[in-house]
């Protein structure tokens, strides 16, 4: 299998750094699939699941990302992710509770950098909700 080296960064911290044979990035153009080898393209990163296919690994790697930027070239893909949490770090009530509370904070919001901050919240929680929806459908499989 080719490989190509994958960097997924939030930031607070490197969220994955490694191989990968497949990679799906949900972009504002929809979900993009990469192999090795893929045109260099960039895009904006809308929130979802970022799902990895390791070699050597059963399962595939999830992790949930709120926007940011993609840059693939042919041996190497980077995520700069506003926030990225591994499917493993998720609870499906704390994201409904802290979607609930973002958007409590969007229709309270008194200027400018506080709905920023909160509109930020919101599509975190959206990311995590929506990874956790794939994880839910594809282990009914």
């Amino acid at each position: 299998m080719s490989v190509m080296q994958v960097e997924v960064v939030s930031n607070e911290e490197s969220i994955f750094s490694g191989e990968a044979g497949f990679v799906v990035v949900p972009t504002v153009q929809g979900e993009l699939g990469i192999y090795p080898r893929h045109e260099p393209i960039m895009s904006l990163v809308r929130p979802g699941a970022l799902r990895l296919t390791v070699p050597g690994q059963a399962e595939e790697i999830l992790v949930a990302v709120s926007g940011g930027l993609l840059e693939v070239q042919p041996h190497k893909i980077t995520v700069l992710a506003d926030v990225a949490v591994r499917s493993a770090e998720m609870d499906q009530s704390r994201a409904e509770e802290a979607k609930k509370a973002a958007e409590a904070r969007i229709s309270q919001a008194q200027d400018d950098d506080s709905l920023v901050k909160a509109q930020a919240a919101l599509a975190a929680a959206i990311a995590q909700l929506k990874t956790l929806d794939y994880i839910r459908s594809h282990k009914n499989k």
